[in-house]
């Protein structure tokens, strides 16, 4: 098969420093005749990423899913509440931000104009001691960004910023992947705030809710990790921090339109279907087994959280190398959090937000008012006169029951929004997990790079080493597609192509200053 010329791939945003990995060169797609055939263990962001960017060349994709529905941690699925309704339950929020290029490239293929996605006005933040923060109004291109938040923000007084370590700030000005792992993963992001003398009132308030959305609480999570948060989202990107929603709840809004863009592409998507073991054969090929089956590929992607990735390797003899096993084997998980689905039977106040992070209140981080954005829960709530909310706690303690810590969200959800004391809780429903990946001080160099020891053989996921300035649900899609790449590479077919925020600190000044004092 010939190989037809490049497009000029089309600028993702409005940043034009984002940075474009051009699509690796190959044939446009595989001879039907002779079509490798490749396994996606694991249907989330990350699997359903590289089973599309592999379908699309003509390779033939069979995907496993131990759950009964795809989306991973974006899964929904439906209940059925105490008044009869039928609705989704899922997981909980997730913000889309507009620098998640390579995210929104994959839900492109169905919704080329991402009308399926909705812009929240704010991502407004407040404190229990009074504190509010908002991003509305805040410059989106640094370092106007960072600028006009100090200016803006209650958090930041001229007396905490005359006491601020510059110095001790500067690496933040020029993030480089891989190069902050090596000069901050031995040091906790508590730590590093710590140097910096970062106020205390902006700590808590702007840095925690960004830090806990990784689950963690700040003494564990790498500096390395939330300097890389700072740049992604707003040092080193002109997209800003404000984000889309889905309009309605993933399974229609997102994954049932991909599911079937990949079945008309031949794809094979097993739901229900936990992979118990993968075995490298001698010729090159592999196995997959799901119980008493064993079906054979001529390669694997493993698009799996940590916790089933540690257990498919260990059940999978051979794989890979002593080192690398040892290395999986070490991946650790977040601890357990929270989502609170409430459906009461009256309204909050018009003015409460979409969505509020919030500091000081006991657990809670977080309240979604979901029917102010999708398009289901406007529906009950339009129907029923209440309204529809969802609260979650992250990194959560085993010092209480799940009852316990259910009933403090409900009391803390009364003292942000006192209006919902009077209100009476139609249905609830709770979701526990400890999945996700934990981004520990000094675990960079345990995390799996995308490619392995075993030829065909590649992982994807959130907890992937890129080498690129991704995170959160952006590294799953990029590594989902860097691990397509790297098996389309292998049979003579063309890559994609991604995009990404800079690669290093914004302005050539900004650079210089920040690695003159590293330098010193």
């Amino acid at each position: 098969m010939t190989v037809g010329p490049r497009r000029t791939a089309r600028r993702p945003g409005r940043d034009r420093l984002a940075r474009l990995l051009p699509a690796p060169g190959g044939a446009r797609r595989a001879d039907p005749s002779g079509a490798p055939h490749a396994a996606v263990v694991g249907g989330g962001i990350a699997g359903l990423t590289a089973a599309t960017a592999l379908a699309e060349r003509g390779v033939r994709v069979t995907l496993y899913e131990r759950e009964p529905q795809l989306g991973g941690r974006l899964a929904g699925w439906p209940t059925r509440l105490a008044d009869g309704s039928t609705v989704t339950m899922s997981r909980g929020f997730h913000a889309f931000f507009r620098q998640y290029y390579n995210l929104r490239a994959l839900l492109r293929r169905t919704d080329p104009a991402l009308s399926r996605l909705t812009g929240l006005p704010d991502y407004p933040l407040r404190h229990s001691g009074g504190g509010h923060d908002s991003f509305r109004h805040v410059p989106r291109t640094p370092p106007l960004s960072a600028l006009g938040f100090v200016a803006l923000s209650p958090s930041f007084r001229a007396r905490d910023l005359v006491r601020m370590n510059a110095r001790a700030a500067l690496p933040l000005l020029d993030v480089r992947v891989p190069d902050v792992y090596d000069r901050l993963d031995q040091v906790s992001a508590h730590e590093f705030l710590d140097r910096i003398r970062f106020p205390a009132a902006a700590r808590h308030l702007a840095f925690e809710v960004f830090s806990r959305s990784f689950f963690a609480d700040p003494r564990l999570l790498s500096a390395a990790e939330m300097a890389l948060m700072f740049h992604v989202y707003f040092l080193g990107s002109a997209e800003g921090l404000l984000f889309d929603v889905p309009g309605e709840p993933f399974p229609q809004a997102l994954w049932d339109p991909l599911a079937a863009y990949l079945t008309r592409r031949g794809a094979d998507l097993r739901t229900s279907t936990p992979v118990e073991a993968v075995t490298a054969l001698p010729d090159r090929g592999f196995t997959v087994a799901t119980g008493d089956t064993e079906e054979r590929c001529d390669a694997v992607v493993l698009a799996l959280d940590p916790g089933a990735l540690r257990a498919v390797v260990a059940g999978s003899e051979g794989l890979g190398d002593e080192s690398w096993r040892t290395r999986v084997a070490r991946l650790r998980t977040v601890p357990p959090f929270l989502v609170s689905r409430l459906w009461l039977d009256r309204p909050v106040r018009d003015d409460r937000p979409g969505f509020l992070g919030t500091g000081g209140y006991g657990p809670l981080d977080n309240v979604s008012v979901l029917n102010r954005w999708e398009g289901e829960a406007a529906r009950w709530a339009a129907r029923t006169g209440g309204s529809v909310l969802e609260l979650h706690a992250y990194a959560l303690s085993g010092d209480a029951g799940r009852e316990t810590r259910q009933k403090e969200l409900l009391a803390e959800l009364h003292r942000v929004y006192p209006e919902t004391r009077r209100a009476r809780v139609v249905d609830a429903r709770h979701e526990w997990r400890a999945d996700c990946p934990l981004f520990p001080v000094g675990g960079y160099g345990d995390r799996p790079a995308v490619g392995t020891p075993t030829p065909g053989l590649v992982v994807a996921g959130d907890t992937v080493r890129t080498g690129l300035p991704v995170a959160l649900m952006e590294r799953a899609a990029t590594s989902g597609f860097l691990a397509a790449n790297a098996l389309l590479g292998r049979w003579g077919l063309r890559g994609h192509p991604l995009w990404t925020v800079p690669e290093e600190g914004r302005g050539a000044l900004l650079r210089w200053v920040a690695r003159a004092a590293h330098d010193v």
